[in-house]
Order: C-alpha cells, then structure tokens, then sequence
C-alpha cells in the first residue's frame, strides 16, 4: 500500500513539474509573445480546394481574426469548405489558453530546416483537442507544422510558409491536411459522384486524404474587428 501512494505521488509530482514548465518552457513563451503581439487582424488572400469529392475551383478569401481564438473565414461568393472543428484548432487557441502540458519530442529536418518537436497535451478536459504536436525554429520562434488530434473532429495537419508578417507569426501560405472520412460537409454543399454507383464512390473517396490551401495577400492588423463578424 505504502509503495502504492509513493507511485502515485511520483506520478503527481512529475505531472505537476511539467505542467509548471509548460508555463515558462522559453520556445513556446517565444512564440506566445510573438502571437501575443496581435489583437486582431483582417487577411484577404485566395483559398484552393482538394477534396476528391466536392468540385470547387479557386476563390477569395477574408479570415478574420480576434483574441484569443475567435477565427472565421469568409469565402467570396460561396461557402467556406473548412473542415469544422479543424479551423478552430489553431497556433493560437492552443497556445493562448496555458491548459497544457509542454512535452519535448526532439528535433527533426523539416524543409532544409532543424526544427524542435514538441508535443501539448491539454490539461483542460473540456478542451476540444487531444494533444497537439508543433516542429518550431527556434531561430526565428515560428511555427512551420502542427498535427493535432481532436475529439469529435478527426486529426488534422497544418503547415505553414512565411513571408513579409513574419515578425507577427502570421502565414504568408497555410496548408490543412485531413482525412475525408472525418469531414463534415457544411451547409448547402452537395457531393458530386455522377450517376454510376454513387454509394460505393462515396464510401472510396471518404477513405481519402483532403487538403484545403490558401495564400494570404494582405493582412490588416490590429485595427479593430467587431464581434459580429463571427
């Protein structure tokens, strides 16, 4: 009984010990300060969809951002054709609530670049993410990929590419990656399979892989974005 309680308080002290670090680990408190650095933000850019099963072409795009995590993204003309549950799972709804564990993962080359690993489990149950894996250069504090798993969404991927925001931690290029068996169709979308066998295709093309991209063209920041917007 007695080597019982010492395990557990083992455990306890080591849980507590990393969710301490969590707090100060210096790459993430690197990249929260520079996410830190904007209040919200308007971006224009142009959203390219690859989903097997849905025809879309290319389309403009405004993402309108306001901390900490309000996001929504506005396709011109039609209906954005982000996964649900998968936009709002971002570099900063994870980082800005401090529910988490920080876990170093190493390192690994990424694009010509070392990159640090570092996996974040929430301490928050009521969270909606499992755990969350970010590659971060530490030279520049930014955050080229994460893979995060979520509980009623499926697991998604994001990679990143930078440009003149840079310093802001804002993406001149995202890319999400997901499995289709996990999308869920919004409102208004229909599927399109032609006539021939539209089950069968339906159940093939829902083992696939989707990919939804968009490239920023402008950014306005810190200049205001009512709540209405979202």
């Amino acid at each position: 009984m007695k080597k019982t309680i010492s395990y557990i308080g083992i455990i306890v002290a080591i849980l507590f010990a990393q969710e301490v670090n969590a707090q100060v680990d210096p790459l993430i408190e690197k990249v929260s300060q520079k996410l830190a650095l904007v209040n919200d933000y308007v971006a224009e850019g142009v959203m390219k969809t690859d989903v097997s099963f849905i025809k879309a072409s290319l389309g403009k795009v405004k993402v309108y951002f306001k901390k900490p995590n309000l996001l929504k993204v506005k396709k011109e003309g039609g209906i954005s054709l982000l996964p649900k549950g998968g936009v709002s799972v971002t570099i900063n709804s994870l980082l800005n609530t401090k529910q988490y564990i920080a876990l170093p993962a190493g390192t690994q080359s990424y694009e010509g670049k070392t990159l640090t690993v570092i996996k974040l489990v929430p301490t928050d149950e009521k969270l909606d993410w499992v755990i969350s894996t970010l590659w971060i250069d530490p030279s520049d504090a930014l955050v080229y990929k994460t893979f995060t798993t979520t509980k009623e969404n499926g697991s998604y991927e994001i990679t990143m590419e930078y440009g003149q925001y840079a310093s802001y931690g804002l993406p001149s290029k995202i890319i999400f990656g997901f499995n289709t068996k996990d999308y869920k169709l919004p409102n208004g979308i229909t599927l399109e399979f032609g006539d021939e066998d539209p089950i069968s295709k339906q159940k093939a093309l829902k083992n696939k892989k989707g990919k939804i991209e968009i490239k920023y063209t402008n950014y306005t920041i810190n200049k205001g974005v009512s709540n209405s917007m979202f």
